[in-house]
């Protein structure tokens, strides 16, 4: 079986799973979860095509998820905008001003380009604070209404999770076929060293603004469904904390695995929930799974999940040999 073949299996095995999944599932909270798996999926795919490829880190990612979010929901209510059109816009105002802030910022290397994310991520948080005429500011913003298909209205926990999952799929579809196309090869090939990069060709400054950008617009999305998902949004939602999460998200799933951002966000999404039941320790255990992870894992769950399987296929063949 060819490589293509076996990762259209693999998705195609993926999404049959989550589409059945609500069947499977009583009560509306367990949706709700999914449901914020889904968008957080979304956003460590979107973080891991810059990180996990293309080798540059952004610690401000979460501004992103916050313009598109705000963008939508202010057009919304404010303005007798469309939703769907509203998330166009809000893909394309932050896919702009990406654009835009990438050529500088992207000059940047290491730390330096960290803290430039930084700052970046700051500035718009507040930014949604202190525009409080627009934005609610702390209070935040509320009524912003649920998108929806003809009479068709994405306003409860099933049609929901179908909407965030249906965008979510798509976003990895979008992905898997980047990462195996020849722009992904280039983007490996920065992440590896750009000076062999640019000697093989690769525009680096132009490809690096362009994946950027592209994280940029999905981060977008993902925020204006968000914002029309749970109806208000505050700018706590948007802070420093989230976007450390998000990269903690993707270096727990697997630096450069579509899946593995699936599996960090899924983690780091259930085991506030799960450990809720140990209270004041709950920080601590959490703590202590990420070091266990990082030390044990440094190539994320995905790369110790395909380690491990090899190991144990190696066991039974040995033994199927010795008998």
């Amino acid at each position: 079986m060819t490589k293509e073949r076996r990762q259209i299996l693999i998705f195609l095995f993926f999404a049959a799973a989550v589409l059945v999944i609500p069947f499977f599932l009583k009560g509306s909270y367990f949706l709700n979860v999914l449901v914020f798996i889904g968008i957080n999926t979304m956003l460590a795919v979107a973080l891991n095509l810059l990180l996990g490829y293309a080798g540059q880190i952004s610690l401000g990612h979460a501004a992103f998820f916050g313009l598109g979010a705000y963008i939508s929901g202010i057009l919304t209510t404010r303005f007798p905008v469309d939703p769907w059109l509203a998330m166009m816009l809000a893909g394309f105002c932050a896919a702009g001003l990406a654009f835009v802030i990438g050529f500088p910022i992207l000059k940047l290397k290491g730390h330096y380009l960290a803290m430039a994310t930084l700052g970046f991520g700051i500035i718009m948080y507040i930014i949604f604070n202190e525009t409080v005429g627009w934005t609610g500011g702390p209070s935040g913003l509320s009524s912003i209404p649920n998108l929806h298909i003809g009479s068709l209205f994405f306003d409860n926990d099933w049609n929901n999770y179908y909407l965030i999952w249906i965008f979510t799929l798509g976003i990895m579809l979008l992905s898997i076929n980047l990462s195996q196309s020849r722009i992904g090869r280039a983007l490996r090939a920065i992440h590896d060293s750009e000076v062999a990069a640019r000697v093989m060709g690769v525009n680096v400054r132009i490809l690096k603004v362009q994946i950027f950008t592209v994280s940029a617009l999905l981060s977008a999305v993902a925020g204006s469904l968000y914002a029309h998902t749970m109806t208000f949004i505050s700018p706590v939602a948007f802070g420093f904390n989230f976007s450390v999460e998000l990269v903690t998200m993707v270096i727990i799933g697997g630096l450069g695995s579509i899946y593995g951002s699936f599996l960090g966000a899924a983690i780091l999404t259930l085991l506030p929930e799960l450990l809720r039941v140990f209270q004041d320790f709950d920080i601590v255990i959490y703590g202590l799974m990420l070091i266990l992870i990082t030390m044990f894992m440094p190539g994320g769950l995905i790369s110790g999940i395909e380690t491990l399987a090899k190991f144990v296929v190696s066991r039974i063949r040995g033994k199927q040999s010795n008998a």
